[in-house]
């Protein structure tokens, strides 16, 4: 599997039946100079969320595309309204698709969405466990440190995306106790950087963990999960 960083929390899985993105804050990322208009034949679009930096590009995107967006059931319900093709899940829930499983997990954030001027409930924030090609990836989404990640260490996970800016998320510190709970074999941080509220050191991050290898990403660097 193919996986490619785009800042913030967007990422690109690609894997024989699949060409996925998660939460592609690209074209109002002051730090990514990537054309959203180059994307092509992306599938499906997971939304960990319905902050701004997190919804991004999709729909443009979804659009083009018609890429089927995943996400919790109040984000997809309005999205259908807009005509938009969705597949909607809650926490705890597992789907077979036919490139994979994917596992709905807990975050703990936000989620509204604005919208023409007002504040629309976006439900629950998640996070997802997408299994392509007999990996298993862990999109922790916009969270604090919480218990719940003790449970993932059953899930065997090949490779974990992890917050690490803090003030709306866990900071290096919590991020590198998450590793501790899920276990991973390899670990990507994010959120980190994009604004000056969530500056972090990625290589602090890199130093303090001990119990997984640490990837750290530029913007438009890709990685072979093997």
């Amino acid at each position: 599997m193919k996986v490619t960083y785009f800042g913030q929390s967007a990422f690109m899985l690609e894997g024989k039946k699949i060409k996925a993105l998660i939460d592609p804050f690209i074209s109002g990322n002051p730090k990514c100079d990537v054309d959203v208009s180059k994307f092509d034949d992306i599938t499906h679009i997971f939304i960990t969320h319905g902050h701004g930096d997190h919804i991004g590009d999709s729909l443009e995107i979804a659009k083009k595309c018609d890429s089927t967006i995943i996400c919790n059931f109040e984000i997809g319900e309005f999205l259908r309204t807009k005509g938009y093709k969705v597949h909607t899940m809650h926490i705890g829930g597992r789907f077979e698709f036919d490139f994979g499983k994917v596992k709905m997990t807990p975050a703990l954030h936000g989620s509204g969405i604005f919208h023409e001027g007002i504040f629309i409930s976006g439900g629950n924030p998640v996070g997802f466990v997408i299994e392509i090609d007999d990996k298993k990836v862990y999109h922790a989404g916009d969270t604090g440190l919480t218990m719940d990640m003790k449970l993932l260490e059953d899930e065997n996970i090949d490779l974990a995306l992890l917050p690490i800016g803090g003030n709306f998320t866990m900071d290096i510190e919590d991020a590198v106790k998450s590793v501790n709970f899920i276990k991973p074999k390899t670990v990507i941080p994010m959120h980190f950087n994009t604004f000056e509220v969530i500056k972090a050191d990625p290589n602090e991050f890199k130093e303090k963990v001990t119990k997984a290898k640490v990837k750290v990403l530029n913007i438009k660097e890709d990685f072979e999960l093997k």
